[in-house]
């Protein structure tokens, strides 16, 4: 087919995990013609879960490209993990979507996942289309999700469908847009009389999609208000219009599994989704201009796209994911990479369904597809035509709220396992590795266990390099809260030169991290030895008398000492600084430091007890509270060493609602026992 953005819908599949989100991808390709048979996720035979991990824990866990065409429009689907700590896969599938189909179970609760995926297409002003999966079960309750969903979203939430129920399963649907009624039997769908049962409830429907396709069009309002109806048509309009400014959510129901009600949910995607071309003008910068322009879908433009999502593989290499905005991408053409700086060749445009990757000579503006072999080109990042330079916002990503100390599981092997673990930071936005410049430990940053467990394990599958990841070490530090007197005196004979140092000191606490001053009167310590002195002291600030760790807000004052003509020498000054150190050191109420953060922890309203409770019991204290929408926001400051895994413990304590940012914010005494547990 002659693919344009008139007939391209560019959608997200979000939702919570488990829901079905895969299985429905998997139903609309097969019904589209693109697969022979529909794969399952328990045997992982599905076209959009083909990583070894997806295949091994049956989850999605990064974001997959598939297509479909479907009475002549092409169906791009993005299947989009549900698992909380796979967040920056879903910031992916917003950049490159026009709308998103969120799927959900048809339970009498508003699941965590649907209610963040409706919020994060809410702020992403992206229109949405609802689901209801599974309706195939025996405990399926259409009408409990429909409440539920309405309690919480009010207006904007339209069925427009009514699930024909025999004995607990779905045989057929009621749309009420059309007003017609469907049964599902082997052969597909059969078009029969709307059921005697259903007709009321139908009316009722049908009552309030007119009243909601009215409140979103000045015109059909004040028919509506003259006249008392509007047409099909009309209401059709009017309902297509509050979907793309955002005001309605469409409803419908089935089940994945059983391919039931997918037909009608694929035709409702092509009739009220907004085409590619019809999606508002992206914000970007004029590079030439500097200025901020709007980019329109204009396939006669200069060409422009944005990297969304990339792959990593060491044998096939690098493959770039792009949705083009505007223009149009052949092969051999040369683009700019304006985040860059760098010209990038086009050698081959994809097509991709999950792992297969189609040869395409160009791909239009608003279609998506992959390229491979750019070398300075990674996510999120612009090209364009180089006479046209453009660059679009970045993709916001997560910071790592869990970070792992990483090391090489076999001695030898550390360059394979960290060259390993930057290429896999390429591929997934949301793992960082860094190095603590505190402890010099290597840490690998992601979102949660499960995270950072799939890193490891593709770290071994891709590179074949092991990681072993433990607790970071906590960054203490040791400091002194009175002043003390201590003498240095180095002195040995072994025949010939013998060495002679003798210093005496004074140790005080300052504001500063370490000050040497010097107060010598009459000689006693010749000038040339001072800095030997300065730098014994220095160089044992590296290790503390109490357990060992660097020592801050320290002033070493050397005062007197004496001196032997021949036998002193810088390196016997340096050994009697060092001597005097550990003594003043311990003389001087030597204390442990420990790093504490601030916490910005954002929950509902409903946690905020449970979330304080929490913090208490790990000397968190709370400095104070404010509230944003639905949310409440605590900030609270708590020691390191009690936070390491906070990130798990928050989505448990808030079912997944509850996040959380940390920063350092100071260091402070650290209480005895946990000073005495550290010695020990």
């Amino acid at each position: 087919m002659s693919i344009t953005a008139k007939n391209i819908r560019n959608v997200a599949i979000v939702g919570h995990s488990g829901e079905g989100k895969t299985t429905l991808c998997e139903a609309i390709l097969f019904n589209g013609g693109s697969i022979e048979r529909m794969g399952r996720v328990e045997n992982g035979t599905t076209v959009s879960d083909f990583d070894e991990q997806e295949i091994a824990r049956k989850i999605s866990v990064s974001l997959s490209v598939c297509y479909t065409e479907w009475k002549g429009v092409k169906l791009n689907l993005l299947d989009v993990p549900g698992f909380y700590d796979f967040e920056s896969e879903s910031n992916e599938a917003m950049r490159a979507c026009g709308a998103a189909l969120i799927v959900t179970g048809a339970n009498a609760t508003v699941t965590v996942g649907t209610e963040k995926a409706i919020g994060q297409c809410l702020r992403a002003k992206k229109p949405m289309v609802l689901f209801i999966n599974s309706m195939d079960k025996e405990n399926a309750d259409y009408q409990g999700a429909i409440r539920a969903l309405t309690e919480k979203y009010k207006t904007k939430i339209a069925p427009i469908q009514i699930p024909i129920m025999e004995g607990n399963k779905m045989t057929g649907i009621v749309n009420a847009l059309t007003g017609k009624a469907f049964r599902f039997s082997s052969e597909g769908t059969k078009e029969i009389p709307v059921p005697e049962e259903y007709i009321g409830d139908l009316e009722k429907m049908q009552y309030a999609l007119m009243e909601a396709a009215a409140e979103n069009d000045d015109a059909l309002l004040e028919k509506y208000f003259e006249e008392g109806a509007l047409t099909r048509e009309e209401i059709i309009h009017g309902i297509r219009k509050g979907i793309y400014n955002i005001n309605i959510i469409p409803v419908l129901a089935g089940s994945a599994l059983q391919n039931r009600g997918v037909i009608n949910l694929m035709n409702e995607l092509v009739k009220y989704l907004p085409e590619a071309a019809e999606r508002g003008n992206l914000p970007a910068k004029d590079l030439k201009n500097d200025a901020l322009i709007g980019i329109s879908c204009d396939e006669d433009a200069p060409f422009a796209a944005q990297v969304f999502k990339t792959a990593v593989d060491p044998f096939v290499g690098k493959l770039n994911y792009l949705r083009v905005c505007r223009g149009t991408l052949r092969t051999g053409m040369t683009v700019l990479n304006t985040k860059t700086g760098e010209e990038e060749r086009i050698s081959a445009i994809y097509l991709v369904n999950g792992k297969k990757q189609t040869p395409v000579p160009e791909l239009c503006a608003g279609d998506i597809g992959a390229v491979n072999k750019l070398n300075n080109t990674g996510t999120g990042d612009t090209l364009c035509d180089k006479d046209a330079p453009v660059l679009f916002d970045d993709i916001p990503f997560p910071k790592p709220v869990l970070s792992l100390a990483v090391y090489a599981k076999v001695r030898g092997t550390e360059d394979k396992v960290f060259s390993g673990l930057n290429r896999l930071s390429e591929e997934d936005k949301g793992f960082a590795v860094f190095k603590d410049p505190d402890t010099g430990e290597t840490l690998a940053g992601g979102q949660g266990e499960v995270h950072l467990d799939i890193i490891q394990k593709k770290l071994k599958a891709k590179f074949g390099a092991e990681a072993e990841l433990k607790a970071p070490a906590i960054a203490y530090k040791e400091t002194i809260r009175s002043t003390a007197i201590a003498e240095g005196k180095h002195k040995k004979q072994t025949g010939g030169h013998g060495q002679y140092g003798h210093v005496k000191m004074r140790f005080e606490p300052t504001e500063k991290d370490f000050e040497f001053a010097e107060e010598v009167v009459g000689g006693t310590v010749p000038k040339n030895f001072i800095p030997a002195v300065e730098k014994g002291i220095t160089e044992c600030l590296a290790h503390g008398v109490l357990a060992g760790y660097p020592v801050t807000k320290m002033k070493a004052v050397l005062f007197d000492g004496s001196f032997h003509p021949v036998d002193s020498s810088e390196a016997a000054f340096k050994a009697a600084a060092e001597l005097a150190f550990k003594e003043g050191m311990k003389n001087a109420s030597p204390v442990l430091l420990e790093p504490l953060s601030r916490l910005r922890i954002m929950v509902p309203e409903q946690f905020v007890g449970d979330v304080m409770g929490d913090l208490n019991t790990r000397r968190g204290r709370i400095l104070g509270m404010d509230s944003q929408d639905d949310m409440q926001i605590i900030t609270a400051e708590a020691p390191k060493a009690e936070i390491l895994t906070y990130a798990t413990a928050l989505r448990s304590m808030t079912q997944g609602r509850g996040r959380f940012s940390e920063s350092f914010a100071r260091y402070e005494q650290a209480p005895d026992y946990v000073v005495q547990n550290i010695v020990k």
